[in-house]
């Protein structure tokens, strides 16, 4: 699919492409990107009926490698002064349990399948799954700039008894290289203490948001939007490989970005098109 946004001196063309990540991401030159803003698919905790989906690897070492080999091919298709936001959340062992029931407040959480708790870890033990993808990544020649904290104040309910309800992610900040662009004084805030604005800060309240889509975990807009504007200008071209149901496309056409997103799963590319083409109707 090519989206062109006429909304702009110059028409921007932007697309959509299906397939899988890594294998997509070959065929695209060096130095196409100015950022990339994605979020994969977690590690065992979905089950999207997709052969060949990131997520579903039994072994942890093989979910984070299949993603560091994705991430070094974004790092190339990015400019030199390119970044990578990345949101990850984590999860816990599931004590050897190779299935898991539907929650009631939460369909989608039913697996036909879980993944075996990893060498070294114990049942009930929370992974540590975000900083372990950031410290490979890092290894791999990444730079980590941030670790920012997206606090989400509608969280979702857990029936759980014996420690705090989790309602926090990661988005972590990547650059491809030592010195790269980030336009600090677009997303600066509100000063608390004082009139005024001040540094953005590495906490960031941004509540979910409803949809009327079959997708269980779109990225809210206003995670997107400051991501955008801090590292990239008007016409630049934004790329996510996990597009999903297409946030980081329909973010970039209002902010008149252009973006390249990849997807493996027909059925969120369904929805994705239909996102961005009601928007471009609009």
């Amino acid at each position: 699919m090519r989206v062109t946004d006429y909304n702009t001196e110059v028409p921007l063309v932007s697309q959509i492409m299906q397939g899988d990540s890594f294998k997509v991401l070959k065929t695209i030159s060096d130095n196409t990107f100015r950022t990339c803003i994605t979020s994969p698919p977690y590690w065992g905790l979905r089950d999207y009926d997709i052969s060949g989906q990131i997520g579903a690897e039994d072994n942890l070492d093989d979910y984070i490698d299949n993603l560091v080999s994705i991430f070094r091919e974004v790092r190339r298709t990015l400019t030199p002064d390119g970044t990578l936001w990345l949101n990850i959340g984590d999860s816990y062992t599931s004590g050897n349990r190779r299935t898991r029931d539907p929650d009631k407040k939460n369909m989608a959480r039913g697996m036909s399948y879980r993944p075996p708790t990893p060498e070294g870890l114990k049942p009930k033990d929370l992974i540590g799954l975000p900083w372990r993808l950031a410290f490979a990544l890092q290894a791999d020649g990444w730079y980590l700039r941030s670790d920012i904290i997206w606090h989400k104040p509608n969280c979702q309910p857990e029936s759980v008894k014996d420690r705090p309800t989790r309602c926090h992610e990661y988005l972590f900040l990547f650059a491809k290289n030592e010195k790269y662009y980030f336009n600090s004084e677009e997303i600066r805030e509100p000063a608390t203490s004082r009139k005024g604005w001040r540094n953005r800060r590495s906490i960031w309240s941004i509540n979910t948001e409803p949809n009327q889509y079959d997708h269980f975990a779109m990225f809210p807009e206003s995670l997107i939007e400051p991501c955008l504007l801090a590292s990239t200008l008007e016409c630049d071209k934004v790329l996510d490989p996990f597009f999903g149901s297409g946030t980081v496309g329909v973010v970039a056409l209002k902010l008149h970005r252009r973006f390249c997103g990849i997807e493996l799963n027909p059925k969120y590319l369904d929805i994705s098109y239909k996102r961005i083409s009601e928007l471009v109707r609009s």
